[in-house]
């Protein structure tokens, strides 16, 4: 998730400070500092946040899966705090970048919910049995 974040957040970086130098603004903004004496995204940061909220998301529902023994129980507890937990980040996210929360949280839980599924399908469509 990190490098995705870090590839993803540098490519656009390179995008925009070739857009400035072409408008002949990027003379102080420079490669070597990252874009941000121009107020341009760090790669670097966006790297470092993403794998704090992945660890930190990804923590909530496995605690809580800790605690349940039943199989289908435990799928229960997990896709129901993953959901309550992808809205409160991604609500949380947008808050904190100055944007609305509702549209966010709500883009982060239906994302996650088709990535639990397909993640869910493949799982089961490859699950090896052994000795039955």
């Amino acid at each position: 998730m990190a490098i995705g974040e870090y590839v993803s957040v540098h490519a656009q970086l390179d995008v925009e400070l070739a857009e400035l130098e072409r408008a002949g603004v990027a003379a102080g903004a420079g490669g070597g500092g990252g874009g941000r004496a121009a107020g341009l995204p760090s790669p670097g940061q966006a790297a470092a946040a993403s794998a704090l909220a992945f660890a930190s998301g990804a923590a909530v529902p496995l605690l809580a899966a800790w605690f349940v023994t039943g199989y289908r129980a435990r799928v229960a507890v997990v896709v129901a705090t993953a959901t309550a937990t992808l809205a409160v980040f991604g609500s949380l996210g947008a808050v904190l970048g100055r944007a609305p929360g509702g549209r966010a949280g709500l883009r982060a839980v239906v994302g996650g919910l088709v990535a639990m599924g397909i993640t869910y399908g493949l799982m089961k469509l490859f699950r090896i049995r052994h000795g039955v």
